[in-house]
C-alpha cells in the first residue's frame, strides 16, 4: 500500500485511498481475470457434463447389444454342432469367422462396458484374504491354450516366498488377463511370455521431513510392503517416448494402429484397476528387445480404497 513516505500524493489522499481505487486499470484487470476464471470453470463443467451424458449414453448402447450378440453367438455354435445338420468344409469355415468375430464384438462391448464403470467412478473393490500364486496360475490356465494356437510359450513358476493377504482376485485376473492379450497379440509366433510374482519393498515419497537431522543413518530395510506381478515377453517392444503415453485412453502404437485388434483400452483400464488398488503400473522396454509389464499392490489396502471396498 502507498504512504506518504513514497507517494508523491498527499497524505490524506494516500491514507483514504486503496490500490484499486488510486489505480482504476488495476481493479479492471483483477475483475476481468475472476470473470475469465468463472467463464474457464463454467465451461469445463459444461464439458464434464456432456462427456458423461456421452458416455453414459455409449454405455447403454453397449449394453443394449449384449443380448441380441449373444443370441447370434448362440446360432452359430448349434450350426457348428451339425445338431441342425451337416456342415460342408466352406460352411465351417465361414461359421468359424462368424464366431471369431462375434468373439471379438463381445470383447469390445466389454471393455468399453468396464471403461465406462471406471469412468464414473461406480467401481468397488472386494477384498479377501487371497493367495497370489493360486490367482496367477488361475489366469495361466485360461490363456494356456489360445497361446498354444498362436505358437507362444507361456511360463509361471509359483514363489514359495508370497503369503496370503487381502486384494481383489477378480480385478487381479483382470488386470493380468489384459496384459497377456495384449502380449500374446504382439509377439510373434515361437515367442515367450513370462509370469512372475514376488514380495516387493515399496519405498514411497513422503512429504513429511526426517526427525533426525543432524546425522544419517543407514536403516535397514523394512519386511516388504507390497507385491510385484510382472508380464515380460519377446515381442517387438515399445520405444522408451510412449512408455507413459502407452496407459492413455484408446491409445495404440504408431506403427500397429493399422495391425492391431481392439480399441486401445487394454492397458488404459489395467492402469485404472491398478489405481483403484492403490498400487502403480508401469513397462520397461526398447526397441526390438521385448516389454515386462509390472504392477505393484499393497499388503495393506489404503483406507480410503478399503472403505471404498466395504461401501458396496
Amino acid at each position: 500500500m502507498a504512504t506518504s513516505e513514497n507517494s508523491c500524493l498527499p497524505a490524506g489522499v494516500v491514507e483514504s485511498k486503496d490500490a484499486t481505487e488510486l489505480c482504476p486499470a488495476a481493479a479492471e484487470k483483477t475483475c476481468a481475470d475472476h470473470a475469465c476464471q468463472q467463464e474457464l470453470l463454467s465451461q469445463y463443467t459444461q464439458l464434464r457434463e456432456n462427456f458423461q451424458r456421452c458416455t453414459n449414453a455409449l454405455a447403454s448402447a453397449a449394453h443394449d447389444l449384449k443380448t441380441p450378440l449373444s443370441i447370434v453367438s448362440g446360432y452359430i455354435e448349434l450350426l457348428q454342432s451339425e445338431k441342425l445338420g451337416s456342415l460342408n468344409e466352406k460352411q465351417r469355415e465361414v461359421l468359424q469367422d462368424m464366431r471369431s468375430s462375434s468373439q471379438r464384438l463381445q470383447h469390445f462391448i466389454q471393455d468399453f462396458l468396464t471403461f465406462t464403470v471406471l469412468e464414473t467412478g461406480e467401481l468397488r473393490m472386494q477384498y479377501e484374504l487371497g493367495n497370489m500364486n493360486a490367482c496367477v496360475s488361475e489366469v495361466c490356465g485360461l490363456w494356456s491354450n489360445r497361446f498354444q494356437e498362436r505358437g507362444l510359450a507361456l511360463y509361471f513358476l509359483a514363489n514359495e516366498k508370497l503369503t496370503p493377504f487381502p486384494f481383489d482376485s477378480a480385478k487381479v485376473q483382470r488386470v493380468l488377463s489384459n496384459l497377456l492379450e495384449n502380449a500374446s497379440k504382439f509377439t510373434p509366433a515361437g515367442g515367450t511370455v513370462w509370469l512372475h510374482a514376488e514380495p516387493y519393498m515399496w519405498e514411497r515419497r513422503s512429504a513429511q521431513k526426517p526427525s533426525i537431522t543432524r546425522e544419517r543413518r543407514r536403516q535397514p530395510l523394512a519386511q516388504p510392503n507390497a507385491v510385484k506381478v510382472s508380464v515380460a515377453d519377446t515381442g517387438p517392444g515399445i520405444a522408451p517416448e510412449f512408455h507413459v503415453e502407452v496407459f492413455d485412453d484408446f491409445f495404440r502404437l504408431p506403427q500397429t494402429e493399422n495391425l492391431s485388434e481392439g480399441m486401445g483400452l487394454g492397458l488404459a483400464i489395467a492402469r485404472r484397476l491398478v489405481h483403484g488398488f492403490g498400487g502403480k503400473i508401469w513397462v520397461e522396454s526398447e526397441s526390438g528387445a521385448g516389454c515386462k509389464f509390472s504392477f505393484l499392490i499393497p499388503l495393506k489396502p489404503a483406507p480410503a480404497v478399503a472403505a471404498k471396498g466395504k461401501a458396496k
